[in-house]
């Protein structure tokens, strides 16, 4: 609707594709977005997913032999995704200003964030935005879990009111998380977690966005 396609470019690596061809989607589409940046324009890539890149490199490494680390990767798995996000910068106003964005996408097994490739990735980028199964069966959507989606470059750039809101609600939302899980396993509860139990209703309906429900 938007024509976005008339300023995106696509470039795809299916699971058709020889490993290679998907080891090296990446980093071509990093290059294209490199151009843009360079030439003093504003970029975002999204890289959908890594984890798929890191299964191709896993299946290229086991065929030439090399030795397998933890899941089977190889020990250099952590710097295959590093040096392709690090690619991601703000150029000085002095070469252009220009800057590029990037978005990698991460599948997980049964949603276990402390698999190896998220664990790996985790910590190269500015923040998370993790998305569950349940949540998304039970109407919340996006199902984002609060909990463990973090911001490490948030903080600085709210406004201060936004930042105690959130501090708060992230709490609450926590909390009513940990004691929901409990609840359903007795009937009989004192009045302050009922209330808990009751404002954590509520607050889980704030995020929801009707577009995609």
């Amino acid at each position: 609707e938007a024509n976005a396609l008339e300023y995106s470019i696509l470039v795809a690596a299916t699971a058709s594709d020889p490993a290679p061809l998907q080891f090296l989607a990446p980093y071509s589409g990093c290059a294209m977005g490199e151009y843009f940046r360079d030439n003093g324009m504003h970029a975002l890539i999204i890289y959908d997913d890594l984890s798929k890149q890191a299964v191709a490199y896993r299946q290229m490494s086991l065929l030439l032999r090399r030795p397998p680390g933890r899941e089977a990767f190889p020990g250099d798995v952590f710097y295959l995704h590093s040096r392709l996000l690090e690619r991601a910068a703000k150029r000085s106003d002095q070469t252009g200003a220009g800057s590029l964005t990037a978005l990698p996408v991460i599948e997980t097994q049964a949603g276990d964030v402390s698999a190896y490739i998220p664990t790996n990735v985790i910590p190269i980028t500015d923040g998370q935005i993790c998305l569950e199964t349940v949540l998304f069966y039970r109407g919340i959507r996006p199902a984002i879990n609060v909990g463990l989606s973090v911001s490490r470059v948030g903080s600085a750039a709210q406004l201060k009111a936004m930042k105690q809101v959130c501090g708060s609600l992230k709490l609450e939302l926590a909390q009513y998380r940990e004691v929901a899980a409990f609840a359903q396993f007795g009937s009989d509860l004192d009045a302050a977690t009922q209330t808990l139990l009751n404002r954590g209703t509520r607050l889980t309906e704030v995020p929801k966005q009707p577009q995609y429900a």
